[in-house]
C-alpha cells in the first residue's frame, strides 16, 4: 500500500495522547478548564451494559468494558447501584486487571448473582458472589467453558450450555448448594443445542438443535483444506422439549420445508411463536434477517402449528404473544405482498382466532412500528422510532390503531422491560451525554422527566470535554421538499465567523443521524479541531415519514445529492461555512454517496470513500445482499435489464473526478466488497487524481480492532487537513511507532503504583 502522504510528529502527538487536543494550533478556544474530544479518547472510553435488576427491585447489576488501546484488547467488570439512589451508589464489584467478568444474573432471592469470567483460565466458568461483597465463588469447571446460563423462573435450577463448537450440551445445577453442586448433563449427542429458554412453570426446556452435524465439513478443515464453499447445504434445525422431571427430550416440529430458526414462549407457556426459514440452499445462506422465512404458532398442549405468514422475500418479526394471552402481534412492512423497504406495521389478532385475519395497526403514523413490550393489561404496544433527529418513546392503542408519542426528548432513547423483574430502563443519549440507563416507576412516567432516575455514568470524563453545540438544522432542498440534519458547530464558535466544513454522511441509507453522543464518524472530534460538521439525513433517510424514506426507488442518487448539496448550500448562506474549505466523508451507504458527489462536482477540496459502490452491476455478485439492490435500483431484475444499474453507477461517470480522494475498505467485506474500492483507486490513479486506498484486515462490513479504527479516523482527519486546510505535512509511519511508544511510556507511568484489588 502506497502511503506517499505525510503529517508532522508533532500532529500525530496531538491524536494519540489523551490529554491533548488535535491540531492545537487551529483548535478553537475552549473553555477554562475543559479540553477538546481527541480520537485516543473515543478509543478509551469505557461503555456500560448487560442490565440487570434484581427481582425485589432495590439492585442493578451491569458490566463496564474498557478499551485497553495499548494492548488492542478490552476488559470488563461488574458494577452494582442502587435503583433508589442512582448513579451516585456505584459500587464496582470486580477488579480483575487482565481478566472479564460478563453476563450478570440475579438469584431469584436477591441475595446473591451468577457471572461468568475467565478469571482462572482461559475459558470462561460461573462464580457465585454477594452484594456485599466478598471472594468470588467458582461453581463450574468446564474444559470448554460456558457459552450461556439461566435460572428457571421458580429459582431452584440453573442451567447453563458447554461444550465444543457446534456441539454444545445443556446442564442442570440445584441453586440450594450451588457452589458444591455436582453439574447434571440434561441433552447428549453429536449434535449442539443452539438457542434455549426455560419454560414459564420451569418444568421443560425448550430448544433449537440441527439435525444432524457435517463431520466431513469438519474433519477436511481439520486436515487443512480451508477453501470456502458457498452456499453449502447445512443442516436445518427443528425445536425441542426436554421435561425435567423425567428427562424426555421430544422433537417438536418436523417439517423439511422449513428449518426453525427463532421461537418465544407466551407468558402462560401454552404458546410457542417460532420463525421457519426456507431450507433451499441458496436461499438459507443469504444475509438479512427473516428474509425467506415465515412466522408460526405452536399450541403446546395439543402440538398443533399455524402458518401465520406466507410471504416470500417479506421480512416480519419474530410473534409476541401479550401477557393476558388474547393477542399475537408481530411486526412487518406496509405492503405484505412484495419485498420493500418501506415503513414497518404493526398486525395483531386473537391468539385463538385461528387463520383469522391479522388487523393492520399504525396506518396513520407515518414512520415504521414495532413491538417493544406491552402494558400490564395488554392494551398498549411501546415501540421505539425516530423523529427527525431524535429517537422517541411511542404508544400504541391495540384497540383503535392510533399511536401517540409520549417523550419529546432532545435524545436518543429507547425503552425496554425487563422480562424477568418487569423493570422499566430507559437507554439514553444525547449530544454530551455518552451512553447511559435511567429507571423509571412505570409507563406513565415516560413524559416527566423529573421521575426518572440516573443509574450510570460510565464515562465522568467526559465533564472534563469541551464539545461543539449540536443544533438541528432544515433545509428546503430542490424539488421544494424540506430536509432536515444536524449542525455540530466548532468548539469555541463564533456567529458570523466562516468554518472548514465536513460533511458525514450516514450509512443505511434507511437510517438517520440524531442527537447522540459522538455521532457521525466522530463528529465532535472534528468540532474539537475547529470543523463544522454538517449530519444530513438525506432522501432515503428514515425518520421522515415513508415518503422521504423512498424517494431514491428507481433514482438512487439524485435527489440525495441534491438534499446534501442544498444543506451545504445552507450553511454558506448562513455565514458559517468557509465554501472554499470543505470535505465530505462516508462509509456504507455513506460511501456511496461520497463516490457519487466525487463523480458529480468539484466543490469538495477532499473526499474520504468507506466501503463504497463504484458499479451497480459487479456488486449485485460481489455483495451478499441482492433483493434490496434490486429494490432501490428500480426492481428490474439485473440479468433483464443492465441499463438501470450502469446508469446510477458512479463509475459511469468517473472521468468527471477531480477531487482527492482516500479510499478505507475491509479487504473481505461481505455487504460492500473490496472490489468496488480498487476499481475506485485504479480509476483515480489513471486519471491522475490524487488517491490513497487502506485495506484492512479481516471479513466484516466494519473496521475490527481498535488500533485500525484508529488510524482511519487519524488519517481521515489528515487527509481532510492537508486538502481542506492546507496544514499538515500528511503521513508518516516513523511518527506512529515513536509516538505509540512515547504514549506507553506515558500510560505505564501514570499507571505505576497502583495497587490490583481482587474480587
Amino acid at each position: 500500500m502506497s502511503t506517499d502522504f505525510k503529517f508532522s510528529g508533532a500532529m500525530l502527538l496531538s491524536f494519540f495522547l489523551v490529554v491533548m487536543v488535535p491540531f492545537t494550533s487551529v483548535t478553537a478556544q475552549t473553555s477554562a478548564g475543559l479540553r477538546p474530544m481527541s480520537f485516543l479518547d473515543v478509543q478509551n472510553m469505557a461503555r456500560a451494559g448487560s442490565w440487570a435488576p434484581s427481582l425485589d427491585g432495590r439492585w442493578m447489576l451491569y458490566t463496564v468494558t474498557t478499551p485497553d488501546w495499548q494492548e488492542a484488547e478490552e476488559q470488563s467488570d461488574i458494577h452494582l447501584v442502587s435503583m433508589q439512589e442512582g448513579m451516585s451508589s456505584n459500587r464496582q464489584m470486580t477488579f480483575t486487571e487482565d481478566k472479564n467478568e460478563k453476563s450478570p444474573e440475579w438469584l431469584k432471592n436477591s441475595n446473591a448473582f451468577v457471572f461468568l469470567s475467565n478469571r482462572d483460565g482461559e475459558k470462561d466458568q460461573l462464580y457465585l458472589m454477594r452484594p456485599d461483597g466478598g471472594e468470588a465463588q467458582r461453581i463450574t469447571d468446564m474444559e470448554e467453558g460456558i457459552s450461556t446460563f439461566s435460572f428457571s423462573d421458580d429459582g431452584h435450577w440453573l442451567v447453563y450450555r458447554s461444550g465444543k463448537l457446534n456441539r454444545e450440551q445443556l446442564y442442570l445445577l440445584p441453586v440450594d448448594g450451588i457452589v458444591d453442586a455436582e453439574s447434571d448433563q440434561l441433552t447428549d449427542g453429536k449434535v449442539g443445542v443452539k438457542k434455549w429458554e426455560w419454560s414459564p412453570d420451569s418444568r421443560s426446556i425448550y430448544f433449537i438443535m440441527p439435525d444432524s452435524l457435517n463431520e466431513d465439513e469438519e474433519y477436511r478443515r481439520k486436515e487443512g483444506f480451508t477453501v470456502d464453499i458457498k452456499n453449502m447445504v447445512t443442516p436445518i434445525s427443528n425445536l425441542w422439549s426436554l421435561e425435567l422431571e423425567n428427562r424426555i427430550k421430544d422433537q417438536i416440529t418436523d417439517d423439511p420445508d422449513i428449518s426453525v430458526e427463532d421461537f418465544r414462549l407466551s407468558n402462560d407457556g401454552e404458546w410457542i411463536t417460532f420463525t421457519g426459514g426456507s431450507t433451499k440452499r441458496y436461499e438459507r445462506n443469504i444475509t438479512g434477517s427473516r428474509l425467506y422465512a415465515d412466522q408460526f404458532l405452536l399450541e403446546i398442549s395439543t402440538g398443533d402449528i399455524e402458518r401465520l405468514t406466507n410471504n416470500y422475500e417479506v421480512r416480519e418479526s419474530l410473534p409476541d404473544i401479550s401477557p393476558d394471552g388474547r393477542w399475537i402481534a408481530f411486526s412487518a412492512p406496509d405492503n405484505m405482498t412484495r419485498y420493500t423497504m418501506t415503513e414497518n406495521r404493526v398486525y395483531v389478532r386473537e391468539v385463538v382466532d385461528r387463520g383469522g385475519d391479522f388487523r393492520k395497526l399504525g396506518k396513520r403514523f407515518d414512520a415504521s412500528l414495532s413491538v417493544g413490550f406491552w402494558s400490564e393489561d395488554s392494551n398498549t404496544i411501546y415501540f421505539n422510532s425516530g423523529v427527525q433527529v431524535t429517537t422517541q418513546i411511542h404508544a400504541l392503542d391495540v384497540n383503535s390503531g392510533d399511536v401517540i408519542q409520549v417523550t419529546s426528548e432532545r435524545a436518543s432513547l429507547r425503552v425496554n422491560r425487563d422480562k424477568d423483574t418487569g423493570t422499566i430502563l430507559i437507554d439514553y443519549q444525547d449530544p454530551k451525554t455518552p451512553r447511559t440507563v435511567f429507571r423509571v416507576n412505570n409507563v406513565d412516567d415516560f413524559s416527566d422527566r423529573s421521575k426518572w432516575i440516573q443509574l450510570v455514568d460510565a464515562a465522568p470524563e467526559v465533564h472534563d470535554m469541551d464539545l461543539g453545540e449540536e443544533v438541528e438544522i432544515n433545509w428546503r432542498s430542490t424539488d421544494g421538499n424540506i430536509v432536515g440534519g444536524i449542525l455540530v458547530k466548532p468548539v469555541g464558535y463564533q456567529e458570523g465567523q466562516r468554518y472548514p466544513l465536513i460533511v458525514a454522511i450516514h450509512g443505511g441509507p434507511a437510517s438517520a443521524d440524531v442527537l447522540r453522543f459522538n455521532g457521525g464518524y466522530n463528529s465532535q472530534v472534528y468540532a474539537g479541531a475547529g470543523y463544522a460538521v454538517l449530519k444530513p439525513n438525506y432522501r432515503g433517510s428514515r425518520n421522515y415519514g415513508n415518503a422521504h424514506r423512498t424517494d431514491i426507488v428507481g433514482d438512487y442518487f439524485t435527489l440525495g445529492f441534491d438534499d446534501i448539496m442544498t444543506g451545504v448550500d445552507y450553511l454558506i448562506d448562513e455565514g458559517i461555512v468557509d465554501p472554499e474549505r470543505m470535505g465530505a466523508l462516508g462509509w456504507s451507504a455513506g460511501g456511496h454517496w461520497s463516490n457519487w458527489i466525487l463523480t458529480h462536482t468539484d466543490r469538495f477540496k477532499a473526499i474520504s470513500s468507506g466501503a463504497g459502490t463504484m458499479n451497480w452491476i459487479s456488486m449485485y455478485a460481489q455483495s451478499d445482499v441482492q433483493r434490496n439492490r434490486q429494490f432501490y435500483i428500480g426492481d428490474d431484475f439485473l440479468y433483464d435489464n443492465f441499463d438501470p444499474y450502469w446508469n446510477q453507477s458512479p463509475l459511469k461517470y468517473i472521468a468527471n473526478a477531480k477531487t482527492p480522494t482516500m479510499i478505507h475498505v475491509v479487504e473481505g467485506d461481505p455487504r460492500v466488497p473490496s472490489p468496488q474500492s480498487v476499481e475506485l483507486h485504479m480509476a483515480l490513479k489513471k486519471l491522475g487524481v490524487p488517491t490513497e486506498l487502506f485495506m484492512y484486515p479481516g471479513r466484516s462490513h466494519g473496521i475490527r480492532g481498535s488500533r485500525n479504527r484508529f488510524l482511519k479516523a487519524v488519517s481521515e482527519m489528515a487527509w481532510m487537513d492537508y486538502y481542506v486546510r492546507g496544514i499538515g505535512n500528511k503521513f508518516e509511519w516513523q511518527d506512529v511507532l515513536e509516538t505509540l511508544k512515547g504514549n506507553r511510556e506515558k500510560m505505564k507511568s501514570k499507571t505505576d503504583g497502583d495497587s490490583g484489588m481482587g474480587n
